[in-house]
């Protein structure tokens, strides 16, 4: 069993989600140890009697360590009954075909529905592809070909890239997918920037007419200010007139007071 323990060391156990890889693998590992035959091939059944039965058992138990070994033990419990390898290959087969046609669904469902939103270029293509790559992985006999998911990327694009996407199209020679999301990317790296002149232009302007605003303001308050000033000079040069009216009436008074006391005397 030494050789069987280091051929499938690097195999990584079954679990719920790696069963595409790991049936790949376990197979092409059977088959470098001529054990592929009793598993899936043209031993799977077992032979009446003889020196064909005890081979075909010395077979048999090999590839069933192997699978054992390499299914996480949460697994295990469902080929420990099995008779024969290839009842335990088929009825872990059967399980994650069942599980892969129910993920597998939702995972279409969400690529059909998927949109840009708010996701920049480079991040909406990583989602698409990701969501492609792990459709393939469960149904390997129908990948999703480059073609198919530039549809999807360019249904799902912002409106904002519809005259790049119709240019595009009109192309005698199509870009790559990598080419076509590089031109798609440089083209929002051009509207953030011009945007972002826009809206400096508009709080320039906001602000020199804030500016304006605030110097007719000043003005304004200026001039009431000079006014008042104005007026409260007025006033203090008309009293300061009336008390020397007055002043120069007393005067008269005491020049005529005293002009009658010198007459009378």
């Amino acid at each position: 069993m030494g050789d069987i323990n280091f051929s499938t060391s690097g195999i990584e156990k079954l679990n719920s989600g790696n069963y595409s890889t790991w049936s790949t693998r376990m197979q092409f590992n059977l088959l470098g140890q001529d054990l592929w035959s009793i598993v899936g091939s043209g031993e799977t059944a077992k032979p009446a009697r003889g020196e064909e039965l005890k081979k075909w058992k010395v077979k048999a138990g090999k590839a069933m360590y192997v699978l054992t070994t390499t299914v996480g033990d949460n697994m295990l419990y469902r080929i420990k009954d099995a008779k024969t390898p290839k009842e335990a290959w088929d009825t872990l087969k059967e399980l994650f075909s069942k599980k892969n046609d129910s993920q597998l669904q939702l995972l279409e469902n969400e690529l059909m529905s998927v949109r840009q939103n708010t996701m920049s270029v480079n991040e909406w293509f990583t989602k698409v592809k990701t969501l492609c790559v792990q459709i393939t992985k469960l149904d390997p006999e129908n990948p999703i070909t480059d073609t198919r998911m530039r549809r999807i990327i360019i249904f799902g694009l912002r409106p904002g890239f519809s005259t790049l996407v119709a240019a595009v199209r009109g192309w005698a020679t199509q870009p790559t997918l990598i080419e076509f999301e590089n031109m798609l990317a440089n083209q929002e790296t051009l509207d953030k920037q011009m945007s972002g002149a826009s809206i400096k232009e508009e709080e320039n302007a906001l602000f020199g007419k804030k500016k304006s605003h605030t110097k007719e303001v000043t003005r304004e308050i200026m001039g009431r200010v000079l006014k008042a000033v104005q007026i409260e000079s007025q006033k203090d040069s008309e009293k300061a007139k009336e008390e020397e009216a007055s002043n120069e009436g007393e005067l008269v008074k005491i020049d005529n007071q005293t002009s009658k006391e010198v007459m009378c005397a």
